[in-house]
């Protein structure tokens, strides 16, 4: 008789776990927190889907048209990089944005020269000198990213080299603060929305996994 009484009252413990599982695990809504850094997404072990040769590729025509000229650059992608998947580089693009981002609102580039090109490198730290100036500082807090479309991309069939331009719509908070700390810009509570487009690069094959930000524009 104890042990069929032991046997209910774990049975009453699984049960109780699996719902607290449940109700923990629920879905997310809103915006998540991105990857960071933007090192070139890692090949997958096992791929989600089969291409069959000379057939459809989704992970291209999900975010290029069929037959484009970006779809056919980033066929060549995968051809001299077989790793490469197209879902994973936007994902690793989604957190490069909000780090790349956050660290020129803060004034900060050290922890994103390696995956800064030396003109776009040059061009923020001349904004971030001029900043210093005038006596400003940023206060900014990043909320997330509205949308993201990779809007085009091109292969160097003889240097192996990729871009891809991705454009973001981000939301942040952004105030600019003189030496006395009083806002002249923008402001701590009203949501702003950002809009860029950047081009990404990246020699294909080679061991170096991380793409540089070459270009910025809007």
């Amino acid at each position: 008789m104890n042990s069929i009484i032991q046997l209910l009252v774990l049975a009453g413990i699984a049960v109780f776990l699996i719902l607290k599982l449940r109700s923990v695990l629920g879905s997310r809504e809103g915006f998540e927190k991105p990857p960071l850094p933007m090192a070139a997404a890692k090949p997958s072990a096992k791929r989600n889907f089969e291409v069959i040769e000379g057939g459809v590729d989704p992970d291209i025509t999900d975010h290029a048209p069929e037959g484009s000229a970006t779809a056919s650059a980033l066929a060549a992608m995968k051809a001299a990089e077989p790793g490469f998947n197209v879902g994973e580089f936007l994902r690793g693009a989604r957190g490069a944005y909000e780090m790349i981002l956050m660290a020129f609102e803060r004034g900060d580039i050290d922890q994103i020269r390696p995956f800064l090109a030396d003109e776009v490198e040059a061009s923020f730290a001349e904004a971030i000198a001029a900043r210093k100036r005038d006596g400003h500082s940023v206060d900014a807090s990043f909320l997330g990213i509205r949308d993201l479309t990779l809007t085009e991309a091109e292969f160097d069939n003889a240097s192996r080299t990729a871009e891809i331009t991705v454009r973001f719509t981000g939301e942040l908070t952004s105030a600019v603060r003189d030496a006395a700390g009083t806002i002249v810009e923008g402001s701590t509570t009203e949501v702003k929305r950002q809009r860029d487009a950047w081009t990404f690069s990246r020699r294909m094959g080679v061991q170096d996994p991380n793409w540089q930000l070459v270009a910025t524009g809007e």
